[in-house]
């Protein structure tokens, strides 16, 4: 396409991967395609190599906005493109500098306070040291319940924890998979499976519900699937989204894990791009972390519930991702769902949509919940967390309390579905 050619040229050299790791003047648009003509545009303007876009939410059968991020050297060739071809648009994030940097003097703030007092702030966002010295205190405090197992390592070998709440000694009982983190950048993810983990433990023996889950199932907790890529996020680049494994024959690192999984792996939605955000890797289970968790389940092998949780876009999904055919048990799903999701609106009437992923978003192979559903784990959901792109993926920790308050209450509601409905 000519257009591209010419903004390439508007805007010269690559940007190098250093500067790229600032974000001054960067701005995340909201663009509102009508149909497929003009995605197919859309689409075009954001695979161009030159313009160094970043699709923060992607093109979706729902016909929703697209988010993408707009490097400041490119703010004006996309803007030329975006009116030229008469696609509208709204700037959700004016200078996304200005937010990491808040977002980093918090951090800081509140890393100098844990410091002074000892205690870990479920209000804030934290480094992977602390998330797992955190998980040690958890199972320090309440060693009849909860322990912490260690179920592999990342590919730059970091450990790789799980919190285990159980009741029962020895036997394999039936068991729950929360999982988060696998986007390094989905903050938010952390944070709740963190704010989560402490629920759990303050609720047995107080919360009915809770207590009659643990008497009768073990429930395993992984906040942090992607440690390297998380590490990365607060070290180097914060939006990173992959993990940081070494891809022979190109210079570009990693892969996206929730590409990786061995359910229709390498189909539609994944890309053979080691340069692609959603590149599956060379084979299903290439990457360490998405491997240590499928050895572990299926070493298990009593696992009748996977929950993943990511985020944005406060969207409830079930299988599959992977193709638009309903799932054997795509209604009952879809009951639970959308019962859970009625939960989680109830306390502060944040609304979710619910549906198959494929039907809801768009298509994605290799995803976990459809290797979960697949392998025999018949409740899966994905959870896409806050916001709906105000912030996208810079969600303040403000709102890490209240999100992880209703989103517990979407949890509990299918853990309880899953205790009355063992198979």
């Amino acid at each position: 396409m000519k257009w591209i050619l010419f903004f390439g040229a508007l805007i010269g050299a690559p940007i190098s991967i250093c500067s790229r790791e600032k974000f001054f003047g960067d701005q995340v648009f909201r663009i509102n395609v009508r149909n497929g003509d003009e995605i197919s545009k859309l689409k075009k303007l954001v695979n161009s190599d030159n313009l160094k876009l970043s699709l923060w939410k992607s093109f979706s059968t729902l016909g929703l906005p697209v988010d993408v991020l707009v490097p400041a050297v490119s703010l004006q060739p996309v803007k030329f493109f975006l009116k030229s071809q008469d696609l509208d648009y709204s700037v959700t994030i004016e200078d996304l500098q200005s937010l990491l940097d808040k977002e980093h003097e918090e951090m800081q703030h509140n890393e100098e306070q844990e410091r002074s007092n000892n205690n870990f702030n479920y209000e804030a966002y934290h480094s992977l040291e602390a998330i797992y010295q955190e998980m040690d205190n958890i199972a320090g405090d309440f060693p009849e319940l909860a322990s912490r197992v260690k179920i592999g390592h990342s590919f730059e070998n970091r450990p790789m924890y799980v919190l285990k709440f159980s009741t029962g000694k020895g036997s394999q009982r039936p068991a729950i998979w929360l999982n988060a983190g696998m986007h390094s950048r989905e903050w938010i993810s952390q944070a709740t499976a963190m704010w989560t983990a402490r629920k759990i433990v303050s609720d047995y023996g107080n919360d009915p519900a809770v207590t009659s889950i643990l008497e009768k199932m073990d429930i395993f907790l992984l906040p942090v699937a992607n440690p390297d890529g998380y590490v990365y996020t607060h070290t180097q680049n914060r939006l990173w989204r992959k993990t940081r494994s070494l891809n022979p024959g190109s210079s570009c690192i990693g892969v996206d894990p929730n590409r990786n999984w061995n359910a229709s792996f390498a189909g539609g939605g994944a890309s053979d791009n080691p340069c692609s955000e959603v590149y599956h890797g060379p084979h299903a289970n290439s990457e360490v972390e998405v491997k240590s968790v499928v050895d572990f389940i299926q070493e298990h092998g009593n696992f009748k519930c996977f929950i993943d949780l990511h985020s944005y876009s406060q969207l409830l999904m079930y299988p599959y991702a992977y193709t638009v055919k309903k799932a054997r048990d795509a209604d009952e799903l879809d009951k639970v769902a959308r019962c859970a999701a009625k939960a989680l609106a109830s306390l502060l009437g944040t609304q979710y949509n619910v549906g198959s992923t494929c039907t809801t978003v768009y298509q994605a192979s290799g995803s976990s919940i459809d290797w979960a559903y697949d392998n025999g784990i018949k409740y899966a959901f994905t959870f896409e967390l806050r916001d709906t792109g105000h912030y996208g993926f810079l969600l303040p920790a403000d709102q890490i309390v209240p999100t992880a308050k209703e989103t517990w209450l979407g949890l509990k509601t299918i853990m309880k579905h899953v205790r009355d409905h063992l198979y």
